[in-house]
């Protein structure tokens, strides 16, 4: 029996990775690049079906799976919201646009921390668990929460934005949406930078909280220990809404240690719902290629954490208006 080939695409604010997989996970085949974020939506897509094409080999390419930055909407494929990461990709028509270029391959986008939470759901932390939140902290905190087998995608596209979560640690902290008070504001490693130079820390980036950290500097255990409060705080009240096996946590800022980690299982612990006090947080177990992964399962069949996403739309699909849909809110 010929084993499935599978192709899933990470576009980040600074990289890309294509994988070529089989079904059960096993990476056949990877090609990454620096993204060309500042060139342009066009330049970012040539390059991403160029690292396609290097992975899949001679013949036809027939379905792409991708996992991209940016609020997605996933039934067409289109960047509905980006950050300044990736300059002009809101509005981008990621699916018809990537199509093109791959000769009318079929390709289904999601958010890339649903696409992680995807992988980690087949193959890694979360195998075997049908409802489970996953969370990345990095530059920002973004989260996927999965129930039933089935990443939720909410009315506005927006399901498991965990960083904008309000927490109290977070006092009036400004957060990158312009909010106040939100987790990210705190919590991600941009935040813990911050707030170890807010107490006379010197440091430009978190690998030099880590260091500072190593060294025994108690401004920056600090800082981590603030992350690891507010993450703590709000994955217990999403726990409360959402009642998941587990939460599984990836991302750079776990490179700090397990000092956050540590932090964010205690206050967790100290806010969840006597029932879930027990949930396991645990590590990410696909670091760096858990979104090319779990996006190579796009599109298939449903199965538990993977989303039954309908087909891509043609052209005269999204020009045709709903009446009953409202636009307030979706960009």
């Amino acid at each position: 029996m010929t084993a499935v080939r599978r192709i899933g695409l990470d576009i980040g604010g600074t990289k890309m990775l294509a994988l070529l997989a089989d079904e059960t996970g096993q990476i056949l085949a990877r090609s990454e690049t620096a993204t060309p974020s500042r060139s342009g939506p066009r330049a970012i897509l040539d390059a991403a079906a160029r690292i396609v094409r290097e992975v899949a080999g001679p013949g036809l390419i027939a379905r792409v799976g991708v996992g991209t930055a940016g609020i997605v909407d996933h039934r067409t494929g289109t960047i509905l919201s980006a950050t300044d990461a990736l300059p002009g990709w809101a509005g981008t028509e990621v699916a018809l646009e990537l199509s093109a270029l791959l000769d009318g391959a079929l390709v289904s986008v999601v958010n890339d921390v649903v696409a992680f939470s995807i992988g980690e759901g087949r193959f890694g932390a979360a195998a075997g668990y049908d409802s489970f939140v996953a969370v990345t902290v990095g530059t920002g905190v973004g989260g996927a929460v999965v129930v039933d087998g089935t990443p939720l995608v909410g009315a506005h596209h927006l399901a498991g934005h965990v960083g904008h979560m309000a927490v109290p640690q977070a006092g009036d902290r400004a957060c990158p949406c312009g909010r106040k008070g939100h987790v990210e504001s705190i919590a991600s490693g941009t935040a813990m930078v911050e707030t170890y130079r807010l107490a006379g820390g010197h440091a430009d980036t978190l690998v030099d909280v880590a260091a500072a950290l190593r060294a025994g500097d108690e401004r920056a255990a600090d800082a981590v220990r603030l992350a690891g409060q507010g993450l703590g705080t709000a994955l217990a009240s999403l726990a409360n809404a959402v009642d998941p096996r587990v939460i599984v946590v990836g991302g750079g800022a776990l490179n700090v240690g397990e000092l956050l980690l540590a932090q964010t299982r205690t206050a967790f612990a100290q806010t969840a719902l006597e029932p879930l006090v027990g949930v396991e947080i645990r590590p990410a177990l696909l670091p760096g290629h858990a979104v090319a992964l779990g996006a190579t399962l796009l599109g298939e069949a449903r199965a538990p954490g993977i989303p039954a996403l309908p087909r891509r739309p043609s052209r005269t699909d999204r020009l045709t208006p709903d009446p009953n849909h409202s636009s307030r809110g979706d960009s």
